[in-house]
């Protein structure tokens, strides 16, 4: 397959910008959406969109998004002659004849080749980075050419090396190059001269030809060495370094640029197969369980006794972390994926004050209400737009620092992309027969690795991918390795989900969300409104419970279990919490009674009726502090109670024991006795105790921030913004913006004094400078 003859016949272009002046309406805007970073800012002109499209770091984000053979192409383009044929770059890449014009026409259609057929031309910055030198070599494995690798080297030394080789003497070293040159690329000249070579030369050179082209020689040179030398074939790179010229190297590999051209990606093989049903049905119960999880987490922190602190430098210290894991009876790695889970979501925050603490956010109690389908599109959208990797964490940065869970350094840029392509490549995946096939996971990071070779590095590139199967297991995204068919909406949304959640959208993917989450709610059990009460003292939850009924039956009993039945036991410590709730042992039968599918068992009953006798007897008020009851046989059996000798407890009357340790400690130590005391206020009422909710202090809602933002950006007006930076930390900030545009706003910082972006997602509320010197 080649090129039409009339694309070749056509006039090439000078420059690049006459190039894309001679583009279609249609051709620029596919190089703006193919390179985005074109118009940050808006140019002025073509002339400018040329110069930026040749700056270097446009240009390394544009190859970075190549595949393996577009690159290859590219890398055969830098060590070419400049301009190129079509003819000529062709014959370097033998067996890509086929898939060369479709990768040719993406490096056009991306402004990193310009020009004719019949004159290619590589961005000069592009062939700056993919050309080979002393400190970099070309992936091609080729060195400089002949007339770069001797510059420097004197006219008498060209005109020796020109005898050697049997060529006739010139002029000047321009020419004598020439005539080297010439030599080199004959290759019946080329074959003859190498016919003479010694044996051990011709070994010598074979070892460099697949590269790397350079050598390290002693002092005195062999006489191999020194043949190879005498003729031009090896060339002093440095005081004991030899190169292979590139020409050299090109005869000897018989013309092939690349030792291995990869034109077509590699097929992952399905490595399993499973119906589609069974796919769609383990992913959907992971998902219920993902939601589950991340309620526990806040659950967990949402008390002051809960919410971790923020560390000094940022982030959830160690022993937080494995507090975490332990209370969610998961691996320490994988707490650290719903930890920074929840933080992408917006669910979770740093409270902002000066003794910091990571709580809920009040976004987390809006979440709660949403429906469960609703909730893990949330989750999910967030997740795919993340560019922080909780895979990272307990590693070291290159400083030998620590990487936290919600601390600084996690973040990669590559990792919503990598998410991205992982996912499509599953999607491909299913056969589509009503069945689902599920790759093998080194399949899919050698895929990656070919649609975006230089994406992320190799190293990072393949842990990113090997993650993204992991987590998107963890969350339901997948079932049993194969993508569910309710997730299949989120692959054309995932690239605009941090604009969603910017407008403020319930679903944070949009349309393609609540066609995701329609998909996924026939899946997800009915929430029940019963449970299966046991002799033995416990209770089966068979699915997920009602808000409601789950709320009061974690006060009432202890998770022992879980799974695909939740099991609660219920013992005098958990009924104590009960009543210590302000629950009445009347209002727990009737509860169970209402709530349970089996009658309640009489250990039950029993239970709940000798704990509530106890509970209340004793009552604890302060005045250093003191032990009221009306029974006072029994003051006079804790008196006499040798365990609380430390307490130092004496009889001022027969219904009243005064104690010096403070309230708090009393309680505490009464209840380690066995005794079931509650407190009471100077009244004499019994106070009841509930666990206090923590949450950050309320944000504005993402829409209002983006609209005063905007508004701002129009009118030039100054603004006052809540931050929280990737390390966690909260800052305020009197900004001047200046554009608000794909997920992030550009503004003067007057507090830095300086011009600034912010990623928009991590703006917590916004308000005009007016208002707030109102408030």
């Amino acid at each position: 397959m080649t090129p039409e003859p009339g694309a070749r016949r056509r006039a090439a272009p000078r420059t690049l910008a006459d190039e894309l002046r001679s583009r279609s309406d249609d051709a620029l805007a596919e190089l703006l959406r193919a390179r985005p970073d074109l118009l940050s800012p808006v140019p002025g002109d073509l002339s400018q969109l040329a110069t930026r499209a040749g700056a270097r770091v446009s240009v390394l984000r544009a190859l970075e998004r190549l595949d393996r053979f577009a690159l290859q192409v590219a890398e055969a383009l830098a060590v070419a002659p400049d301009p190129c044929a079509y003819e000529e770059l062709a014959a370097g890449l033998p067996g890509g004849e086929a898939e060369l014009p479709r990768a040719l026409g993406l490096l056009r259609e991306r402004a990193v080749v310009w020009g004719g057929d019949d004159r290619l031309r590589l961005v000069r910055t592009a062939r700056e980075l993919l050309s080979p030198t002393a400190k970099g070599p070309s992936t091609t494995g080729l060195g400089p050419s002949l007339a770069e690798a001797a510059t420097g080297m004197s006219p008498g030394r060209l005109q020796e090396i020109l005898a050697a080789a049997g060529l006739p003497a010139t002029h000047d070293p321009v020419s004598a190059l020439a005539a080297l040159s010439g030599l080199f690329t004959d290759r019946e000249r080329m074959a003859a001269l190498l016919e003479s070579a010694p044996e051990e030369a011709r070994s010598m050179l074979a070892r460099l030809t697949w590269g790397p082209p350079w050598g390290e020689v002693s002092g005195a040179p062999s006489p191999p060495v020194r043949w190879l030398l005498d003729r031009g074939l090896l060339l002093p790179a440095a005081p004991r370094t030899v190169v292979l010229p590139r020409e050299v190297a090109l005869h000897l590999r018989g013309g092939r640029i690349h030792r291995r051209l990869e034109p077509l990606p590699p097929e992952p093989e399905p490595a399993r197969t499973h119906p589609r049903e069974a796919v769609d049905g383990a992913a959907a119960g992971q998902a219920l369980a993902a939601l589950t999880t991340v309620e526990e987490l806040l659950t967990l922190w949402g008390t002051a006794s809960g919410a971790p602190p923020v560390l000094r430098a940022g982030g959830l210290g160690v022993r937080d972390l494995k507090r975490t894991a332990v209370a969610l009876d998961v691996p320490e790695p994988v707490a650290a994926f719903w930890v920074e889970l929840a933080y992408a979501a917006g669910l979770l925050a740093s409270d902002g004050e000066a003794d910091e603490r990571y709580a809920p956010t009040p976004a987390y109690d809006a979440w709660l209400e949403l429906p469960p389908e609703r909730r893990w599109t949330r989750l999910a959208g967030a997740w795919l737009a993340a560019t922080r990797l909780s895979g990272l964490v307990g590693e070291r940065d290159s400083r030998g620092r620590p990487l936290n869970a919600l601390g600084p350094g996690l973040d990669r840029g590559p990792a919503p992309e990598l998410r991205r392509r992982t996912l499509a490549l599953l999607a491909r995946c299913a056969d589509g027969d009503g069945a689902a096939a599920a790759p093998e996971a080194d399949a899919v990071v050698a895929r990656l690795g070919w649609e975006c070779p230089l994406r992320g590095g190799p190293k990072l590139r393949e842990r990113i991918v090997r993650w993204t199967l992991a987590e998107a297991e963890l969350l339901g995204v997948t079932g049993r390795g194969a993508l569910a068919s309710y997730a299949r909406p989120l692959l054309d949304a995932d690239a605009g989900a941090h604009t969603a959640l910017e407008d403020g959208a319930e679903d944070a993917l949009g349309p393609a969300g609540e066609e995701a989450a329609a998909l996924l709610a026939p899946r997800l059990p009915e929430p029940l409104d019963h449970v299966l009460l046991q002799a033995d003292l416990t209770a089966v939850a068979p699915g997920p419970l009602r808000r409601p009924l789950a709320e009061t039956l974690n006060v009432l009993a202890d998770v022992e279990s879980k799974g695909g039945a939740t099991v609660y036991r219920f013992t005098p410590q958990s009924v104590r919490r009960a009543l210590d709730a302000g629950r009445t042992a009347s209002e727990l039968h009737s509860f169970l009674t209402a709530h349970s599918r089996t009658p309640v068992p009489q250990p039950l009953a029993y239970l709940i009726d000798d704990v509530a006798r106890r509970h209340g007897r004793l009552r604890v008020g302060a005045a250093g502090a003191y032990v009221r009851c009306d029974d006072d046989a029994l003051l006079a059996e804790i008196a006499a109670d040798r365990r609380a000798a430390g307490l130092g407890l004496r009889l001022l009357a027969p219904t009243v024991l005064a104690a010096r340790a403070d309230p708090g400690t009393l309680l505490e130590q009464l209840r380690a006795l066995g005794y079931a005391p509650v407190f009471e206020s100077s009244e004499g009422d019994v106070v009841i105790h509930r666990a206090d909710t923590l949450r950050t202090p309320p944000r504005t809602t993402a829409a209002d921030t983006l609209r005063t933002l905007r508004s701002a950006a129009r009118t030039g007006a100054p603004v006052w913004i809540g931050h929280v930076g990737a390390d966690g930390t909260a800052t305020q900030r009197i900004i001047e913006p200046v554009r608000v545009e794909g997920g992030f706003v550009t503004a003067y910082d007057h507090t830095a004094e300086e011009v600034r972006t912010y990623p928009v997602h991590r703006i917590t509320g916004a308000a005009e400078l007016a208002d707030t010197d109102d408030g």
